[in-house]
């Protein structure tokens, strides 16, 4: 089976030609030193606007002038890292390929990308962006495609399989975090995020990744939605099907704390 992966070597960055760099980590450890030219992102504005009714990632139009103002084209793809946790960068990934943008997600984050920094050293100085007009392209279709709760609940249970990537405690509903109710989707599966990244921090191979899904008894071939609690362990579950080699992948970003908020969702619990 061959997969093109949506991951780029930390290594790799040296060779790569036109290219947009992204760094979402906190500000502070992006002043502290990145990779040259990258640009910081404020994930934590992305994650407020994908969650607020005006600006939500259905609203296409919205996030076509969120990208064009940080410079996104179709002439360089995005590259995005995190501080190793894969879960910020795959966020963001999940996001701009939602909308028809070429991005890739660099393997194993700042922890690895560091040691490849050039001779001279990181650029501490804090990089603008340079506003481009984007559209998405005609008939679009993304890897990883967008679920709402209410086609997750009126359409497709039962007829998908569904992988819960939080921990076991939040899946059993002993760890409620800050939802009302706690438990998981009915026929979800539980597949903690942290089995999909190796002990360096960087992803598992597409054969180490399709036998954890296997373990977990999702297959490569039925349509396959991910989900956490709000959005970034889901979107990294989702990269992690993709580079498995998953066909057919949905994400509910809005996660479970969208689902718990409705008392009309069913919610199972471990038995």
């Amino acid at each position: 089976m061959t997969v093109i992966s949506p991951l780029v070597p930390a290594q790799s960055l040296h060779g790569l030609g036109s290219v947009q760099v992204w760094d979402v980590r906190e500000e502070q450890a992006y002043r502290g030193g990145h990779w040259p030219g990258a640009v910081w992102l404020d994930v934590k504005r992305w994650e407020a606007l994908a969650r607020s009714p005006d600006h939500g990632l259905e609203q296409k139009a919205a996030w076509e002038h969120e990208l064009g103002q940080l410079g996104v084209s179709s002439a360089a793809p995005v590259l995005v890292y995190d501080d190793g946790r894969m879960t910020e960068a795959a966020r963001v990934w999940f996001i701009l390929q939602l909308h028809g943008a070429d991005a890739r997600v660099i393997d194993g984050g700042w922890k690895i990308l560091a040691s490849a920094l050039p001779p001279s050293g990181p650029d501490v100085s804090a990089n603008r962006p340079v506003p481009a007009t984007f559209r998405t392209p005609d008939n679009y279709v993304p890897k990883v495609k967008l679920v709402s709760r209410q086609s997750l609940r009126d359409e497709l249970l039962g007829k998908i399989q569904i992988l819960d990537a939080r921990t076991p405690a939040e899946y059993a509903g002993t760890d409620l975090r800050a939802n009302s109710r706690g438990g998981h989707l009915p026929q979800a599966k539980s597949l903690p995020h942290s089995g999909f990244l190796k002990e360096n921090g960087t992803l598992k191979d597409a054969q180490q990744l399709r036998a954890s899904l296997d373990e977990a008894s999702l297959d490569l071939n039925t349509p396959l939605v991910t989900h956490c609690d709000a959005g970034g362990r889901a979107a990294l579950a989702a990269l992690a099907a993709v580079s498995a080699g998953h066909q057919d992948v949905s994400a509910y970003y809005l996660s479970y704390s969208d689902w718990a908020a409705d008392s009309s969702c069913p919610i199972s619990l471990a038995e």
